[in-house]
């Protein structure tokens, strides 16, 4: 199957959406649309990669301005591949101290998301072909105590990537859900990695590997599918000891 030559990585500096990229290998006449605020990063990145680079200046929090950033993507020809990578994380008693900064939290891990990815629908949908990942986590199957706000924002995004799926259908575009554990990187250093605990390479080749199939939901690692169905199905008062 032929890989995508064109490709928008929502969060240009995201570790996980970088480690996408790095895997899927991409050739040299290939274009990368890194969009996001930290521009050092970015391009430090994208030299990386191996092919061509343009840098887009996107804020996940400025929802006025997602249509425009979107349309300047799609400016000078169709794009194969959008992964959706912005996000942030932060514990949740610094947010329980901070609620303006659990409204922040869950306006880049969720709202960001839903108003920049309609605006790519519609660019996907007229153009006949295009696939789109969406970063969710393992947080939103049952989102628990020690991480509610964060934990609700994922089950938000992930409801909406599978409500997208399905407004897609048969429009040539497809959408794959990722839903990993605990990675170990950038944005949880200093926490102590929860049990089945990932990297961003272990999750930019599990993604590389599902684009090549048909699957439309990835778990990395994969044995945290089957272990969504037990942790659903905990009583309450049990799941309430969790702290992890």
């Amino acid at each position: 199957m032929k890989g995508p030559t064109r490709v928008l990585l929502l969060g240009g500096a995201s570790e996980i959406g970088t480690a996408i990229l790095a895997a899927l290998r991409l050739p040299p006449d290939a274009e990368v649309l890194l969009a996001g605020r930290d521009e050092d990063r970015m391009a430090a990145a994208g030299k990386q990669l191996g092919c061509s680079v343009r840098i887009l200046g996107y804020d996940a929090t400025a929802l006025e301005t997602h249509p425009a950033v979107v349309a300047d993507a799609f400016a000078d020809g169709p794009v194969d591949l959008v992964i959706s990578a912005a996000g942030i994380l932060a514990g949740q008693a610094e947010l329980d101290r901070d609620p303006a900064r659990a409204g922040l939290l869950v306006e880049i891990n969720f709202t960001g998301h839903v108003t920049t990815l309609l605006a790519v629908a519609a660019r996907l949908r007229a153009q006949g072909h295009g696939t789109i990942v969406i970063l969710s986590s393992v947080a939103a199957v049952r989102p628990r105590r020690a991480n509610f706000v964060y934990g609700a924002a994922k089950a938000g995004l992930d409801a909406f990537a599978r409500g997208l799926a399905d407004s897609l259908h048969g429009s040539g575009v497809r959408v794959l859900l990722v839903r990993p554990g605990f990675v170990v990187g950038r944005m949880t250093a200093g926490m102590t990695p929860a049990p089945l605990a990932t990297t961003p390479d272990r999750v930019g080749a599990a993604v590389a590997a599902a684009l090549g199939g048909h699957r439309d939901t990835v778990w990395v690692p994969p044995a945290l599918g089957p272990l969504s169905t037990a942790l659903r199905a905990l009583p309450r008062p049990l799941w309430r000891r969790m702290r992890r």
